[in-house]
């Protein structure tokens, strides 16, 4: 059980930072953004691609977040330029995604004919980089050792990914705390909020959607070239119902942190995708659920974390208004007595 929550937290990690780009399209931007099923594979299937070829990890990855980069800006042009509606523009980067990367996916084939995957068992990746380097600390055999004083009978072979995951997921973060505090990135969350606002401001909302939505997608394509390298593989339908996985993230982590602040909103988003992936591991760890059931045990986590908190702001409510019921009944039995 340890191993199966440890596995999903390194998971969960890496995929809090596509959760970070869904967030900053449906809740700062407040587009529906579908690309990102798309987008994620990109970015996965750029990286896979180039470390076939010899390139380095970190450039390929680099590459990957520029690829993504491109579909985002892609879709806002779609919609602010050629005046298609949001859910539509996403919808048809999306599907013109897939030929993309079944094409990029292609060129480690002499024919460069599309192909539907990559191995990436026997090359170099960021983590089998950093996993040579963390073995030579000695780290994982201290840290075995200690598990297995404390009776653990399983566990992990390497915190290396753990330890690659927090780095860049804490840097992340920084980077999106601090960018939507900057002047662009206030003018963004102002035209999330009201575009007719921020005209009379002469800000160039086009701009800022095409911006916003090219960041949201490297981000997720960041996010799909870390998970190809983690899971040593490029999938083209790895990212089939990705668009829910974050959404889900987003709205779990806000239903139990809240989002009083930008800082605390972003923490909200990465927590609730850790939880996320533990849920949905615990739920396949079940007996009577399979590897099939993913995407049902998805829905079902969404729909628990939109209709739960909506009972819980209806249970308060109804207290507070057998609170007020209570003490006004209190006064008026008060104001009687001082009358007899």
């Amino acid at each position: 059980m340890f191993v199966t929550i440890f596995g999903s937290v390194e998971q969960g990690i890496i995929y809090a930072i596509m959760a970070l780009g869904v967030y900053l399209t449906f809740r700062v931007l407040d587009f529906p953004d579908l690309t990102v099923d798309g987008s994620f594979v990109t970015g996965a299937a750029t990286a896979a691609m180039m470390i076939v070829l010899g390139y380095n990890p970190v450039i390929a990855t680099l590459v990957a977040i520029l690829a993504g980069f491109v579909a985002g800006c892609i879709t806002g042009l779609l919609h602010t330029k050629g005046n298609i509606n949001p859910l539509l523009s996403g919808i048809l980067m999306m599907i013109a995604l897939y030929s993309i990367n079944l094409r990029i996916m292609g060129f480690t084939l002499e024919n460069s004919v599309g192909r539907p995957n990559i191995p990436l068992l026997n090359v170099d990746t960021i983590f089998s980089t950093v996993a040579t380097w963390w073995g030579n600390l000695g780290i994982d055999a201290a840290i075995t050792s200690a598990l297995m004083g404390l009776g653990f009978e399983k566990v992990p072979k390497t915190w290396s990914v753990l330890f690659v995951g927090l780095i860049i997921i804490i840097l992340i973060k920084v980077f999106v705390d601090w960018f939507l505090k900057t002047e662009v990135g206030l003018a963004i969350r102002a035209t999330g909020d009201n575009q007719r606002m921020i005209r009379s401001f002469s800000a160039n909302t086009d701009r800022l959607i095409i911006l916003g939505l090219g960041l949201s997608n490297g981000l997720v394509a960041l996010s799909g070239a870390l998970i190809a390298q983690v899971n040593k593989a490029a999938d083209v339908t790895m990212g089939v119902g990705m668009i829910v996985t974050g959404l889900a993230s987003v709205i779990i982590g806000e239903a139990i942190l809240g989002t009083k602040t930008i800082m605390r909103t972003t923490l909200a988003v990465i927590i609730g995708a850790v939880i996320y992936r533990v849920v949905l591991a615990l739920a396949l760890k079940s007996g009577f659920l399979d590897s099939g059931d993913m995407k049902l045990i998805t829905a079902v986590i969404v729909i628990i974390a939109l209709i739960l908190p909506q009972i819980i702001d209806k249970y308060k409510e109804r207290k507070r208004k057998a609170k007020r019921l209570a003490d006004m009944r209190t006064q008026l039995e008060q104001g009687g007595n001082e009358l007899a």
